[in-house]
């Protein structure tokens, strides 16, 4: 059977331009690949004339010769050479393309670019817990933490050589980084790259390793670093140390660390947003007379008046006595509830003076086991 014309099977015209030959070969080829036609003898056969054709037509010289000659430029019983396979060059690359397009992934590619693998790169975060009591959260205060991280060794400054040697380029890939192979097959010749497994991608080998890190140009250091807690920090809140992460390597950046704060709980406050809360226990004769009271602050110790009549559970407000705003001006309040303390054991003196006030409210004292100041103190509670 007469092989037909070349730009015919391509669906193109004569003349047509290395993108248009390209491109029409691309869309073809995806079309009747065998991987997508398994079993399928009639496209394996249109695969095979596509191929054909791309491989006169992509290349220059065979195409010159082609349009001036036609199939019999290739006829070596016509005195011509053969066509011959498919050039990594030409026809090696576009078939990883198209490769690509099928799985989603270059078919000639080895994973990251020799930049990604030899170039700057930044060092990991670190992250670390710090506790603190209340007072602290609440007014700010210095802290000196420690923390282990990775930084490049200081005997080898980071290189892995050892001291007075250096890097040397790696006999295996000649300092590409990467190996290239071509495998033959019925439709041509297939490139496929890997990263050399002599140097890891960086295209350098170190023949003298650094007795210190191994040859890693890495080692771990304990470190200790000043931090200021600023005020109105609560539990959560994250404060950043640019820079003070794991060190980069070939002069990448160094990671940050983020340092997490944990409030301890305090015995006599509790914290809601920037407001602080606290109980007060006042006697029942305070709270039934009113007058003057202690109150605890983190600023210190306020007096306050409690009116007569106050009731369990009221709360009262010390305005500006709560923690500082993190991020902005003004503070917080102090809200103080109120708690009857009602005594244990009383005297007997103390005894008759209540039932006397129980008489005078209306009031006749039981007689029961209970009596009548286990009523009264029924009454008070919280």
């Amino acid at each position: 059977m007469a092989k037909r014309d070349y730009y015919e099977v391509l669906g193109i015209e004569k003349g047509a331009d290395e993108k248009e030959i390209k491109s029409a070969f691309r869309k073809l080829a995806k079309q009747y690949h065998p991987d997508l036609n398994p079993d399928n003898k009639e496209a394996e056969a249109k695969f095979k004339e596509i191929n054909e054709a791309y491989e006169v037509l992509s290349d220059p010289d065979k195409k010159a010769k082609y349009d001036q000659f036609g199939h019999a430029a290739f006829d070596q019983s016509q005195g011509f050479g053969g066509a011959g396979g498919a050039g990594f060059n030409d026809f090696g690359d576009i078939f990883g393309d198209i490769f690509g397009d099928f799985f989603g992934g270059g078919f000639s590619g080895g994973g990251s670019s020799r930049a990604q693998r030899t170039g700057p790169k930044a060092g990991s975060d670190l992250k670390i817990k710090l506790d603190i009591t209340f007072e602290e959260a609440a007014f700010g205060t210095k802290k000196e933490i420690k923390i282990n991280r990775i930084e490049k060794c200081h005997v080898c400054d980071g290189t892995g050589a050892k001291k007075g040697t250096s890097k040397k380029t790696c006999p295996t890939c000649n300092g590409a980084g990467s190996v290239k192979t071509v495998q033959r097959t019925p439709f041509g010749q297939f490139a496929s790259t890997k990263i050399c497994s002599t140097c890891n991608g960086t295209g350098e080998v170190v023949e003298e390793p650094c007795t210190s890190c191994s040859g890693t140009g890495k080692e771990k250091k304990s470190r200790k670093l000043s931090i200021n807690i600023p005020a109105g920090v609560d539990t959560g809140s994250v404060i950043p140390l640019r820079g003070e992460g794991n060190h980069g390597e070939r002069g990448g950046p160094a990671g940050d660390l983020y340092v997490y704060i944990n409030v301890k709980e305090h015995e006599l406050f509790e914290r809601d947003g920037n407001d602080v809360w606290c109980e007060i226990p006042i006697s029942f004769a305070k709270a039934a007379l009113g007058g003057s009271i202690e109150v605890t602050t983190l600023e210190g110790k306020v007096k306050y008046e409690v009116p007569e009549g106050t009731q369990p559970g009221t709360v009262f407000r010390l305005k500006n006595k709560g923690i500082k705003n993190l991020r902005g001006a003004g503070k917080g309040d102090q809200y103080v509830r109120i708690k009857i303390d009602v005594p244990k054991k009383l005297t007997d003196k103390q005894k008759t003076i209540l039932e006397q006030f129980a008489e005078e409210m209306g009031e006749k004292p039981d007689n029961d086991k209970k009596g009548f100041f286990g009523k009264m103190k029924d009454a008070f509670k919280d």
